[in-house]
């Protein structure tokens, strides 16, 4: 099966024949431990009900497996998609975006700040300009971020300066258009 971060969908027929091959080797399995002498009657009639509910499971698991790895490959490639366009465009309007982190980063350089806030400030700094999601949307899913990978004080940090990048946004909104992206342009609130 192929790697569903890569964004590709999953082979389903080497899937299906790794599922027929495993319940091959299974069946194989339980007919050369039924025919052993030394069980008897009974422990053989046992076996072969165990290996029979075994073969229900199986089958049981193998079309739930089948459809949860079809669901899987649907719902992770449109989010690895948008996490592709995000990544690529924030690194080729990376001198807009610094300059605009820069006009409200008082007395901080962004080589001083630390990898992970100043990544996720650039991140959401290219959605503020470039895509269409609200505004309040992209600091929360910032705050989130930085929560998982940062400390509490620079969750604070975070929220401040993108908080005064999008009121300078929203007050310039009217004067003049977001800069260009060789991306996407998208106006945005």
């Amino acid at each position: 099966m192929t790697d569903l971060a890569n964004g590709s969908a999953p082979d389903l027929a080497g899937l299906r024949e790794r599922l027929t091959t495993a319940r091959g080797q299974l069946t194989g399995l339980a007919a050369s431990v039924a025919s052993a002498t030394s069980l008897t009657a009974d422990e053989k009639r046992e076996f072969s009900a165990i290996a029979a509910d075994a073969e229900r499971h199986f089958e049981a698991l193998a079309s739930t497996s089948l459809s949860a790895v079809e669901k899987l490959a649907a719902e992770s490639i449109q989010p690895r998609q948008f996490a592709d366009r995000i990544v690529t465009g924030t690194l080729k309007n990376l001198e807009a975006i610094d300059k605009t982190i820069m006009s409200r980063a008082e007395h901080w350089r962004l080589e001083r700040m630390a990898v992970v806030d100043r990544n996720i400030l650039r991140l959401a700094v290219y959605e503020f300009l470039y895509e269409d999601t609200p505004h309040t949307v992209v600091i929360n899913e910032a705050l989130e971020i930085a929560r998982t990978f940062s400390s509490y004080e620079a969750t604070q940090f975070i929220n401040g300066l993108l908080d005064a990048i999008r009121l300078d946004l929203e007050s310039e909104s009217a004067k003049e258009p977001a800069p260009a992206s060789e991306s996407k342009t998208a106006s945005n609130p």
